[in-house]
């Protein structure tokens, strides 16, 4: 599933950063409670917007300690993400860990 732009958006699979080859992504209609998956080369994980956490799968170390500074900087804008996607509405990006 994994490409860019356009092709993203009607797999229901938005792509909304992308940083130290690490890949957020947001499914459309995807179950609660709230999270995104980060893809880092053949892993993947599900992280939980409001802990902070793995909820399923994994990453290496560093880059799930990335991820999680990244997400610790964007949660607003996750949340809102989140409630938009649910709303059907496509996802805004947002600004990758630098």
């Amino acid at each position: 599933m994994r490409g860019s732009g356009s092709d993203e958006v009607e797999s229901g699979v938005p792509e909304i950063s992308r940083f130290f080859g690490i890949v957020i992504k947001m499914y459309f209609n995807d179950h609660g409670p709230p999270h995104f998956h980060a893809e880092y080369g053949e892993e993947e994980a599900l992280f939980s917007i409001r802990e902070l956490e793995v909820i399923e799968g994994g990453l290496p170390p560093r880059a799930t300690a990335l991820v999680l500074e990244w997400a610790q900087a964007n949660r607003s804008a996750l949340m809102k993400n989140w409630d938009s996607i649910r709303g059907g509405a496509t996802p805004r990006r947002i600004k990758p860990l630098v």
